[in-house]
């Protein structure tokens, strides 16, 4: 298993565009091997003292932080599908207006240390 996460603030009135843009990139994303796929909308996020969630992606006023990640069988799985990316017209033609500033997503791949609830 290789889990990649993503963390980025969104404006709120674009929630269901980032929703809808999270499907349609899903849909992909599971041609490509993904297994799943989960986009979690801000719900309760505590404002810190050294760091938090709000000042890790620099949100503004009016944005809500969305934690999402993506679970592949394997980090070959996943590199293979970043590769397809590069040259699968559907990220230059289809998915061109982004409903959040890119500039502020971070992301990365993990190895599970530990898990539980999955079969």
């Amino acid at each position: 298993m290789y889990v990649q996460g993503f963390l980025i603030a969104v404006p709120e009135g674009n929630k269901e565009a980032y929703r809808a843009t999270a499907e349609k990139a899903g849909a992909k994303f599971r041609e490509y091997g993904v297994t799943e796929i989960v986009e979690a909308w801000e719900e309760d996020i505590t404002d810190g003292k050294v760091t938090d969630f709000r000042m890790a992606t620099k949100a503004e006023p009016g944005e809500k932080i969305v934690f999402s990640w993506m679970i592949w069988p394997d980090k070959e799985t996943a590199d293979a599908a970043h590769a397809k990316m590069e040259n699968d017209p559907f990220w230059m033609e289809e998915m061109t207006e982004m409903p959040f500033d890119g500039m502020r997503m971070m992301w990365g791949g993990f190895t599970p240390l530990y898990t539980s609830g999955r079969d």
